[in-house]
């Protein structure tokens, strides 16, 4: 299990992702990001090297607040091939510097996101060690070879009824619960 650190990020995740976010092409907010974490959740690494999360925020630039999906995998060194999924680096006040990354470009991410809709990995809590994550819910797919797909931009059309999919909760800008699915086969 990951060891989930209480310390700083500099420049933070959030601060990364509020220029990050406004490139990408799926994104539908303003000019500037108004980023505010909303939920999201952890796999944990087999071989304990890469961190993997898939936080989810809550976007307030725009008319009506959007809310993204971004799987992001924090490693200690930078990973070969991928220059384009960078989402840049970060001081960790216990690890060094982190070089993190949009995790759909990641193999250990892409693994452990198949192997939790195999029912072979299960989701952690975001923010505590050691800790299952018990409103993250997966309808396992049957299949030997799973390719995941990511939902960016939630909710999801997709069904949760659907098997092969990953249903996660997030908290909305005015403190309500809304949850759907965040990944499927």
């Amino acid at each position: 299990m990951a060891v989930i650190h209480h310390t700083t990020m500099s420049p933070t995740k959030m601060e990364l992702l509020t220029e990050w976010l406004p490139t990408r092409p799926w994104y539908q907010g303003g000019p500037e990001a108004e980023l505010t974490k909303a939920g999201g959740f952890r796999l944990d690494d087999p071989d304990g090297e890469v961190g993997i999360e898939f936080m989810i925020v809550t976007d307030a630039s725009a008319d009506s607040p959007g809310t993204y999906l971004v799987p992001l995998t924090y490693r200690g060194a930078p990973l070969d091939g991928v220059d384009d999924a960078l989402i840049g680096t970060s001081e960790h006040g216990v690890l060094g510097t982190r070089w993190i990354y949009d995790g759909v470009h990641d193999p250990v991410l892409v693994a452990c996101l198949s192997g939790l809709l195999r029912g072979e990995i299960v989701a952690q809590a975001q923010s505590e060690s050691d800790t299952l994550d018990p409103s993250v819910r997966v309808r396992v797919a049957d299949l030997a070879t799973v390719v995941p797909v990511v939902h960016r931009v939630l909710p999801s059309p997709v069904s949760a009824d659907v098997p092969g999919t990953v249903v996660a909760s997030w908290q909305r800008p005015d403190g309500t619960r809304a949850e759907g699915v965040v990944a499927s086969a």
